[in-house]
């Protein structure tokens, strides 16, 4: 008994010790940020443009943000409605068939793929083949291919979460499936599936990889066209650091996205917890 009783405590101190680091290494990284990049955060670096002889010394980020909001809006909506009918058939349709096997399989290789590879192809498909340009749309639509599969296994949780007492109940009273999913199982699943819009909002606003290839430029106005290139945030990073144009201004740019980050992780959660599933139809 004793020695379970180690083992036990081993294990739990294992498990806080790896949440706080985890939570040390965030706190770490903020408080860089803030070090670093916190007097560049003036009211003129977020509602103006990049200036100065090498762009980006002088000016602000406002073209990069509104750029990187209409980048995630256009994607997840996008990448959505594909992603919840997958999920859909997987969780409420599909049955122990090989072909749910080779969807299932496919999905999780494409979570794996490097997102430059996703890049080219958003290059080659959209940009030339389709002549969308370096633009908005072309950018927008290559992030929703790079977040599809990521938001098809969050939803897929979301719907196998609701108590499956439902399902069965249902059946047995001679209800349709697509009753049961419309005014069950979406209800009771609603929180989890915005929150896993949200959650791929957040994977898609730290791409670099697919957007340098399709969408992003380094000077841009705000984004009023669907077929003109824009400025976006992870993007706009990298030329500050990379190129030497302005440390500070690079580390302020790194903390606004941070931000960004996580009040879609933290919007997550807290619909999760705070909205529970609606009852909808009583069966």
């Amino acid at each position: 008994m004793k020695t379970r009783h180690y083992q036990e405590s081993l294990w739990y101190f294992t498990f806080c010790a790896s949440g706080i680091l985890l939570a040390g290494v965030l706190i770490a990284i903020l408080g860089l940020l803030l070090f670093r990049g916190s007097n560049e955060l003036t009211w003129e670096f977020l509602t103006t443009g990049p200036k100065g002889l090498f762009l980006g010394m002088e000016g602000g980020i406002y073209p990069a943000i509104m750029g990187t909001i209409a980048l995630l809006v256009i994607a997840t909506s996008a990448a959505t409605l594909p992603a919840l009918a997958t999920a859909v058939y997987l969780t409420e349709y599909s049955t122990s068939s090989r072909f749910s096997w080779v969807i299932d399989i496919i999905i999780r290789s494409m979570v794996g793929l490097p997102s430059i590879l996703i890049g080219l192809f958003g290059y080659a498909f959209f940009v030339l083949y389709l002549d969308f340009g370096i633009s908005l749309i072309s950018g927008a639509l290559t992030l929703a291919i790079m977040v599809f599969p990521t938001l098809v296994i969050l939803m897929r949780d979301a719907l196998c979460s609701v108590n499956a007492d439902y399902r069965l109940a249902g059946l047995l009273l001679g209800v349709s499936r697509w009753y049961i999913l419309r005014r069950v199982v979406l209800p009771q699943a609603a929180p989890s599936l915005f929150g896993a819009v949200l959650l791929a909002m957040g994977h898609a606003a730290g791409a670099t990889a697919p957007i340098m290839v399709t969408a992003a430029v380094i000077a841009a106005r705000a984004p009023s066209r669907l077929l003109e290139p824009v400025m976006a945030l992870p993007y706009h990073l990298y030329i500050l650091f990379s190129q030497y144009v302005s440390l500070e201004k690079a580390y302020a740019t790194a903390l606004i996205l941070v931000v960004l980050l996580l009040t879609f992780n933290v919007l997550s959660v807290a619909l999760r917890l705070l909205l529970p599933g609606k009852e909808g139809f009583k069966l």
